[in-house]
Formats: C-alpha cells, sequence, structure tokens
C-alpha cells in the first residue's frame, strides 16, 4: 500500500532544496493550503446557502463581483493576515496593494499576488472554478513594504500555483524545482500528493480559446485557428483559466486568449493570472509567450495589467509564436 504523502510533509521534506529555506515560505505555502480547504468546503455547499449570486458591487476590473470572489478574497487575506509571513498582499478584487502590519509580520519577507475565485462566470452553473496564487520575496527588507515589490517580472517568483475546485480540489503548486498536484482527501482534511513531477508534453492536439472572439482576433491568430482545424485538432474551452490550464498541464495542448478589438492588450491580468500560470507551465517543461516575449520576462508597469497570453505544449507554443512573428515581419 503506498504511503500518503500530505503537502505539509511534503513542504517540510523539500524546503531544503529551496533558496533562503528557513521556514518561511513553507509556513506560508500551509497557510495558503488552509484558507483553500475553507474556500473549497464553501464552494462544495454553495447550492446549500445564501452565496450563490452577485455582491452587488463591481471590482477594479468592472467586472461584477459574485458574492463567492469576496469570500475567497476575504478568506485569503485573512489567512495571510495571520501567518507572521507576509508583508502584503495584491488581490484582482481590490483597487490597491494592501500592506499587512501586524506585531508578528513585522519581519516578514513575502509578498502574495492572488486571484481568488478564477472563473467567476462558472459558479452559479457549478463549473470548475479555481484559486490561483504567485509568491515573491520582498526587493529590500530594510525598506517598507511598497509598490515595487509587486511589479516585479514574473521570473523572479519564488513560488506560484492554482487550486482547482472541480470534481476534487487540487492543489498544484511549484518552488522551482518541478511541479506538483496535491488532491484534497475529505476524509482526513489533508491535500495528498497525487501528480508527482508533472510534465506538459511537448506537443498536442487540444487547443483551447473562446472561439466565440475569433471573428476579433488579428489575421495571424485566425491563420492559426485553421491550421488547427487542418490538423484536426481539437477544441476544448471551460471558461476558467484554472481549469482550462490543468487540462492543458496533464493532457498536453495550448490555451491562449490572444488581443480581440475590445481587448487590445488582452483579457488576462499579468500578475494575478498570467505570470503564476507561465511560471508552472516553465517548470513542466511547456512554454508561455505574449505571441512575441517569454511572459516571465515582461516587466510589470501596473497592478492590474493585461497581457495577452499563450501557454502550453512547447511545440505548439512555438507554432502560433511563427505565425504572429512572420506576419510582423512582412508588416515590417
Amino acid at each position: 500500500m503506498r504511503k500518503l504523502v500530505t503537502l505539509d510533509e511534503f513542504i517540510i521534506k523539500t524546503q531544503s532544496h529551496l533558496p533562503y529555506a528557513t521556514g518561511e515560505l513553507s509556513s506560508l505555502l500551509r497557510d495558503i493550503g488552509l484558507a483553500a480547504k475553507v474556500i473549497s468546503w464553501e464552494v462544495n455547499k454553495a447550492g446549500l446557502v445564501n452565496i450563490l449570486g452577485a455582491a452587488g458591487r463591481e471590482n477594479v476590473q468592472g467586472e461584477e463581483q459574485q458574492k463567492l470572489d469576496v469570500m475567497a478574497d476575504n478568506m485569503l487575506i485573512s489567512c495571510l493576515n495571520n501567518s507572521g509571513e507576509c508583508c502584503g498582499i495584491a488581490s484582482e478584487e481590490n483597487d490597491e496593494w494592501v500592506p499587512i502590519d501586524t506585531e508578528w509580520s513585522k519581519n516578514a519577507k513575502y509578498v502574495v499576488i492572488f486571484d481568488p475565485l478564477d472563473g467567476s462566470s462558472n459558479i452559479d452553473v457549478n463549473v470548475s472554478i479555481g484559486t490561483i496564487f504567485a509568491i515573491y520575496r520582498k526587493k529590500d527588507l530594510s525598506k517598507p513594504t511598497n509598490l515595487e515589490d509587486f511589479l516585479q517580472k514574473g521570473s523572479e517568483q519564488v513560488a506560484a500555483g492554482y487550486v482547482i475546485y472541480g470534481s476534487s480540489t487540487m492543489l498544484v503548486y511549484s518552488t522551482g524545482n518541478g511541479v506538483n498536484g496535491f488532491t484534497l482527501d475529505p476524509s482526513i482534511g489533508e491535500f495528498c500528493l497525487s501528480h508527482r513531477n508533472i510534465r506538459v508534453p511537448e506537443d498536442g492536439k487540444i487547443y483551447s480559446v473562446n472561439q466565440g472572439n475569433a471573428f476579433s482576433f488579428g489575421k495571424e491568430v485566425k491563420a492559426y485557428l485553421e491550421y488547427c482545424n487542418e490538423n484536426n485538432y481539437s477544441l476544448r474551452y471551460i471558461g476558467s483559466m484554472v481549469a482550462d490550464v490543468h487540462r492543458t498541464l496533464i493532457k498536453g495542448g495550448i490555451f491562449f486568449y490572444p488581443p480581440t478589438a475590445k481587448a487590445p492588450s488582452g483579457k488576462l491580468r499579468l500578475l494575478y493570472e498570467c505570470n503564476p500560470m507561465a511560471f508552472l507551465v516553465e517548470q513542466a517543461g511547456g512554454k508561455a509567450s505574449d505571441g512575441k516575449n517569454r511572459i516571465l520576462e515582461i516587466q510589470p508597469e501596473a497592478l492590474h495589467q493585461r497581457v495577452p497570453i499563450f501557454l502550453g505544449s512547447k511545440n505548439m507554443v512555438e507554432k502560433v509564436e511563427s505565425f504572429i512573428q512572420k506576419d510582423v515581419s512582412v508588416t515590417n
């Protein structure tokens, strides 16, 4: 019988491989895991209590907040506020970054950026949703936390991950030494190692995009869609980045959200969505690009900055890049 390895056990055993390994990052990851358990519980009973539907206000993105969005945001902030290892947070649901200034966090070394509940449009119809997070080391430990601590390139992430609330709840994360997945066992209330050293296949036959927007894509992306159809690729699109990227990580393929007429800079946020997912995909052997540049090398200029993204199997991302870069070379 295979021995169960819990998330806490795994984090403790592997922390010696981490730069700056003194236990703070490990503790922070466990706190995020705790918040994920509570959010999972609330998501699973959503239809039984009054937490479905709109919260009656919009976030900074101009998107209508759902009640579960607010609950997940508050839960993560609460756990991080009490952790003692986090000195500031930035969330998709908040206009500005929020300092954590408590007695036990005055020497904290990390900031955390998160999308508390990705895929909000799926909540009321019981389709998979998720949480995305990224952890950065504070740039200057001798100075108070400031905006520059959050506006770091994705390549500076010390850890990133997501939680998917689906037929089971899974937490997938990386600290820069591969990607591992943990499934929540409700009988013992623990995340247990279920997917060790996840690797993205170098190629695939699945593409994931909101093809309903194809009429407003650029001609180079339309040409790539034609290529997918000519090669009998299968379209799979859930409408939750966590769910679509999770499938891509496990089975291979490509997920993308290109520029559109309504969103010329793309729709997905660099800090909350693209950087964490790009970090995971690269750690699993895949590739993540805005079509021209590596996502993790883009210098953020604002907390809620948006970028186009193409990520997944290495060969598939390079193929779509060839369409985009060919078009650029012709234009130039």
